[in-house]
């Protein structure tokens, strides 16, 4: 990132830091309006519409699992929020300087993933700036994440959120457990988040497996209930990170 532009996308991440609400999302439009010379393939002709950024890692890890999951949670943005999002999900690298220009960054997996030291160094830069990170562990996830983002936030531990936490009352109310899809281990559904002067930056969800449930339906035949549990849930977790 160099020059005016960078300066630019810099400054814009700073002021995204220290708003709140409304103003915190306007100012991620600013931050992809400043960082963009023209739309984005992913984004096609939709301009600065909010979209959510598939990060693809390293290690042989299915990164670009449950692919219909995005698109759904941005359809129901759509109709459900005020958010204006986009139609299909950014698809981006921890070293490409497009990673900049998205706020959100989603992944998910089965198993591997690896983080150069220069990727570590990347995506805590991004973070602490101002974005925001959900991990869903689509389970055999969760060893290899702990694992890797310890290489981000060395100093930070993932910490189990209470369940009065605003990320689980910010568009719908889950008072006592997070959505349940498979069963995996069979354990109780947990979320884990790490903190950075205050500001939850990254959001951990394991044995639950939300994006299972954000598929169409045809894709694993979850039950109505347990889609629109996964589809609340993603909402308040985007909704969340552009309100805090």
């Amino acid at each position: 990132m160099t020059g005016g532009r960078g300066h630019r996308i810099v400054h814009i991440m700073k002021l995204f830091t220290r708003l709140g609400g409304a103003a915190r999302f306007f100012a991620s439009v600013l931050l992809i309006a400043a960082s963009t010379a023209a739309p984005s393939p992913a984004r096609g002709e939709e301009g600065d519409a909010f979209t959510i950024a598939r990060v693809k890692y390293d290690g042989g890890g299915d990164w670009y699992s449950d692919p219909t999951s995005l698109p759904n949670l941005l359809g129901g943005l759509r109709e459900r929020t005020n958010i204006r999002a986009a139609r299909e999900e950014a698809r981006v690298e921890i070293l490409d300087e497009e990673m900049f220009r998205y706020p959100f960054l989603y992944m998910t997996g089965h198993g591997m993933m690896r983080f150069s030291r220069g990727e570590a160094e990347r995506l805590r830069y991004h973070l602490v700036h101002g974005g925001f990170l959900w991990v869903d562990d689509n389970y055999g996830l969760d060893t290899h994440f702990r694992r890797e983002i310890r290489k981000v936030f060395p100093d930070e531990e993932l910490r189990e959120l209470p369940f009065d936490h605003p990320i689980y009352h910010s568009f719908y109310d889950f008072p006592r457990v997070l959505p349940k899809i498979h069963e995996h281990d069979g354990g109780p559904p947990k979320g884990f988040g790490i903190y950075h002067d205050g500001r939850l930056v990254v959001f951990y969800t394991y044995d639950t497996d939300i994006g299972d449930g954000l598929e169409d339906p045809e894709v694993h035949h979850d039950p109505p209930e347990k889609r629109e549990e996964a589809l609340r849930m993603a909402i308040n977790i985007v909704n969340y990170a552009l309100t805090h």
